[in-house]
């Protein structure tokens, strides 16, 4: 059912919401290792979501990163990929055949190709996977996720991933509203949390490059406070150099939150389309009481709403309110701001060697 899959050059490719389908994300993935390619995507209509827009659209760019694991040895990546969604029955198919019809455009031996979907996940939809508070529990075991996904397909080969790499938890703020109903959709604490600290003193402004190391510091706390695996100052100094930094492009803008003289909290907002991203935050682990990260945060949605963009992305939370996940306090702070929980169906792999797909995803669990 898919009709063509055509190379484009990656500078070439079309505006989105979808950061890691940007020629953005691409130029900084190079920078960390990987090969970037980029394609021209169209399918068939009866794959796809029966809305007006995938209607008119059936044709999207797909951005694929190819990642050797050895000398020889390769694998496929696709961040938040494709964005051309399926209704959920088709789902496993579209992959079935998008796999074998780029197989042929990927090096010999690329061992799988691992779609991070962005798509809401099927089980979120069901009552079934809810408890009694309204809490999602959860997808089920991967062997059930697996015989769904796999229903329709012709090789039965679609595996759930070890591992999720992009987030696949997040809530999303409608900034169509005034800022006064983004404001009342927010909780007590929130709220008065970000007048306090303007009352407090806190001052947001932007800053360049050249200030990429007062961002570190604050990172590398937070990272350390959090137990957090630690890039370093160049990665971050990277995200910066690549960007647009026009409206036909991605823009990002490292803000940081002052209080006489000291920076308390600072993020990267990135902006692409009509999509504002809250993609890193730090903090530092003085004066938190003066609430810096909650002014910080509502003047990064003032500005991603003034840019145009009509949703707001947190970038990450927990799936629900269990105490016990990781993310468990991230949760509550994102929460606050009174967006939509949403959660992605995650990383699938569909491989090519299975014997050498086996051994990598045996190294996966164990590391």
């Amino acid at each position: 059912m898919i009709c063509r899959l055509e190379k484009k050059g990656i500078e070439d490719f079309n505006t989105t919401n979808i950061l890691p389908q940007t020629s953005f994300w691409a130029r900084v993935k190079s920078h960390q290792g990987f090969i970037p390619k980029g394609f021209e995507l169209t399918v068939s209509k009866d794959l796809l979501v029966d809305t007006s827009e995938s209607l008119v659209k059936k044709g999207d760019d797909l951005l694929v990163l190819i990642k050797y694991v050895d000398n020889k040895n390769c694998y496929a990546y696709v961040p938040y990929g494709p964005k051309l969604e399926p209704v959920f029955e088709n789902q496993g198919l579209f992959l079935e055949q998008l796999s074998e019809t780029i197989k042929p455009y990927l090096p010999a031996n690329c061992m799988f190709i691992r779609y991070d979907l962005m798509w809401k996940n099927q089980w979120s939809e069901e009552d079934d996977y809810f408890d009694n508070s309204g809490n999602w529990i959860g997808a089920p075991q991967s062997t059930t996720q697996e015989y769904r996904v796999n229903f329709k397909t012709a090789n039965w080969n679609l595996k759930k991933s070890v591992e999720d790499g992009l987030p696949k938890n997040t809530f999303f703020l409608d900034l169509t509203q005034k800022d006064e109903d983004l404001l009342s959709n927010m909780r007590y604490n929130t709220k008065y949390n970000i007048r306090r600290a303007f009352r407090n003193g806190i001052t947001i402004k932007e800053y360049g490059v050249e200030h990429i190391s007062d961002w570190y510091k604050l990172y590398f706390d937070t990272a350390i406070r959090h137990n957090m695996p630690i890039q370093n100052e160049e990665y971050f100094a990277t995200i910066l150099k690549n960007q647009d930094n026009n409206k036909n492009g991605v823009t990002i803008k490292m803000l940081m939150a002052d209080y006489e003289g000291e920076f308390l909290s600072s993020m990267f907002l990135v902006l692409s389309k009509k999509r504002g991203t809250y993609l890193y935050g730090a903090s530092s682990s003085c004066n938190n009481k003066l609430m810096a990260s909650y002014a910080l945060q509502w003047e990064s949605i003032k500005i991603a709403k003034q840019w145009g963009c009509t949703k707001y992305d947190m970038f990450g939370s927990a799936p629900n309110n269990n105490q016990n996940h990781p993310l468990h306090g991230v949760h509550l702070y994102k929460k606050g701001f009174g967006g939509e929980l949403y959660h992605r169906m995650g990383c699938w792999d569909y491989p090519y060697n299975l014997e050498l797909y086996d051994m990598f995803r045996f190294q996966e669990i164990n590391n």
